[in-house]
């Protein structure tokens, strides 16, 4: 069963932080969709207004623009409300070796400020995001939950304290929390732009522009892409869950790619004919704090959750890619 089959009481309101983003945008306009009230809270430093176009004019949506750093902005938006979907982070891992204090703050004082607000005000279910980044460089063929290793960044470090202080708040407090270890995201609405732009929207928009694509690595390291509604679909079914909480769990395909494939999965959709007529990309220097290797053991989401992901790679690639030539051709370039 996918999440639009799912039901919830009728007049359930859920807030999603971090709503004006990537992610958060998403669900936002999926819950809507699903005839239920939505309050997002963002403090727009990296979520957009235009995510927010299609729906905001929807009477069963509310914005409230405040920062998860401080907390009375935190209690005030849990207030009268079921579920939590706590997306908004700072995300990215060479800004985290350069700003540590700041991702700190953001990301794990932030997370807490909501894990608090959400206990005051007797939350229902409490869904985080957490990243594979936990794993660190693991040597495991598959990354199965309870076999981390050592966290390479920053950014893994945040969200592997996330995951401590919400098991806390399930073993002292009785909220019900789920982690989402989220696997290589990507789709409509990922911002290709900027130095920190993941991988499947910045190579789309340099092939697009005709620009040389640029890997960091050799091209052989591995990603579990996981396509949006995916993450949708396993948010959703960690809200219907009967599982009483203290989890955090993989959310992925189940399935790794070469970032070499991936470019060249690209560009022979964008211009269909043989491999050789594709341009090389450009080769660079690995980045400090990646991971080589990343593919997830679903079965725990699967059997927890009801997780099965109905979006293969292919599959989201084709649709992210139709999204992006409309998001250029409204732009002009």
């Amino acid at each position: 069963m996918g999440y639009k089959d799912l039901k919830f009481p009728k007049e359930s309101v859920f807030l999603v932080t971090g709503g004006a983003g990537f992610i958060g945008s998403n669900l936002c306009e999926a819950i809507l969709n699903l005839g239920y009230r939505v309050r997002c809270l963002d403090n727009f430093s990296s979520g957009k207004g235009e995510n927010l176009k299609g729906f905001n004019s929807d009477s069963k949506f509310y914005l409230i623009e405040g920062d998860i750093k401080d907390f009375e902005t935190c209690k005030s938006a849990c207030k009268g409300v079921d579920f939590v979907l706590h997306q908004a982070a700072s995300s990215s891992v060479p800004q985290s070796i350069e700003e540590p204090f700041e991702y700190c703050a953001n990301n794990i004082c932030g997370t807490l400020n909501m894990l608090e607000a959400a206990r005051v005000a007797g939350i229902k279910k409490f869904v985080y995001a957490s990243s594979a980044s936990v794993y660190g460089n693991s040597s495991r063929a598959l990354m199965k939950e309870g076999e981390e290793d050592k966290r390479l960044s920053p950014y893994a470090v945040t969200k592997y304290a996330n995951e401590e202080w919400a098991r806390q708040y399930y073993l002292h407090y009785g909220l019900p929390t789920y982690g989402l270890r989220y696997f290589n995201v990507f789709g409509r609405r990922q911002d290709p732009e900027g130095q920190y732009a993941a991988v499947i929207p910045k190579f789309i928009k340099q092939l697009l522009k005709g620009e040389k694509v640029v890997i960091y690595g050799d091209g052989l390291q591995t990603r579990d892409f996981t396509y949006v509604e995916n993450v949708i679909e396993a948010n959703l079914k960690a809200i219907s869950t009967s599982h009483d909480g203290g989890v955090a769990l993989n959310i992925a395909c189940g399935k790794s790619e070469k970032l070499i494939d991936v470019y060249y999965e690209i560009a022979n959709a964008l211009n269909p004919g043989e491999r050789k007529d594709v341009p090389l990309p450009v080769f660079a220097s690995e980045r400090i704090g990646d991971i080589k290797y990343s593919a997830a053991d679903i079965s725990s989401a699967r059997e927890i959750l009801g997780y099965r992901p109905e979006w293969t790679f292919k599959k989201g690639i084709y649709e992210s890619l139709e999204w992006y030539k409309n998001y250029f051709t409204l732009r002009g370039n």
